[in-house]
């Protein structure tokens, strides 16, 4: 049998990131083959997964990706169970090859992702891995992938690296628009929705049970007590159409420019861009959340 040598344990532990004692015996089980020991490790490191992948995954990261030229865009969460192994460097590289397999795919389900390719592998042979170089249950919680069909420009903006939240915007026109100041803005809206966390593209988007629902709340507050029928009406509808613009993505103020609402700085953007803007779809993912908010026409 080889002699099985430290320089030897080193280099399969840089490769694999498996622990010392792991890496040594791979190499003395496998003679010293150091193909064949990276595979033992895999072999291993797939059974340790198997018995990690029911633990609690709370923490992670939010990623994504946008094409150069701003027509194809994905969202991605990706879960682990600490926070620490969340900024661990293996785990962000792990994120970042799958965000890349994302948006090559156009994968919109866990599943489809799973499949994809990265870095020579499929996403989930990437996953396993992780799970045993980090030692914690690793999840492809959701991905949400658009690509234009018409013209316009897809946003895309994830709040810090490694971050918590992140959010897409698709925008279409009725002509080609200028590229780079066109995904510069279009950035800017996604940075909006990331901050202001609509629920909705417009208000004719809005569902009538819930007008109705915040007509009734307005219309039971005590302070309207008293007030004639008119003046009561007048002030429940200025209040109900307050709070559903606030949830609206085109009536609500734009992040930049608070004077401003979203649709109007759409039309003037529109203007000096080239070509009539108007969002088509958004997805925001917080990390954590169940179910968050994303709207399409």
């Amino acid at each position: 049998m080889a002699e099985i040598t430290a320089s030897m344990v080193k280099e399969l532990r840089e490769k694999s990131g498996a622990a010392m004692m792991d890496c040594k015996k791979a190499l003395v089980e496998t003679s010293g083959d150091f193909d064949k020991a990276f595979e033992w490790l895999r072999q291993k490191g797939a059974a340790t997964a198997s018995k990690k992948a029911s633990r609690a995954t709370s923490e992670g990261v939010v990623v994504g990706r946008v094409s150069a030229d701003g027509k194809k865009a994905c969202l991605v969460e990706i879960n682990c169970e600490t926070d620490f192994v969340a900024r661990n460097e293996e785990f962000v590289g792990i994120a970042n090859k799958i965000a890349d397999a994302a948006l090559a795919s156009g994968s919109n389900s866990a599943d489809d992702l799973l499949k994809a390719q990265a870095d020579g592998k499929s996403v989930q042979e990437l996953v396993t891995e992780g799970i045993a170089k980090t030692g914690e249950n690793m999840v492809i919680k959701r991905v949400e992938s658009f690509e234009l069909k018409t013209p316009g420009v897809i946003g895309l903006y994830v709040h810090t690296l490694g971050g918590k939240m992140g959010a897409l915007v698709e925008i279409v026109s009725d002509k080609e628009l200028k590229a780079d100041d066109a995904q510069a803005f279009a950035r800017e809206l996604a940075m909006h929705i990331v901050s202001s966390k609509p629920e909705y593209l417009s208000k004719e988007e809005i569902p009538q049970e819930i007008i109705d629902n915040e007509t009734r709340i307005e219309s039971g507050k005590a302070d309207l007590a008293g007030k004639k029928e008119e003046i009561r009406e007048k002030i429940v509808s200025g209040r109900v159409e307050k709070n559903l613009a606030e949830r609206c993505l085109t009536l609500q103020p734009f992040v930049k420019d608070p004077g401003q609402t979203v649709d109007a700085v759409l039309k003037a953007k529109g203007k000096e861009l080239g070509g009539e803007l108007k969002p088509k779809r958004f997805a925001i993912f917080i990390l954590g959340a169940s179910d968050d908010a994303g709207n399409e026409e």
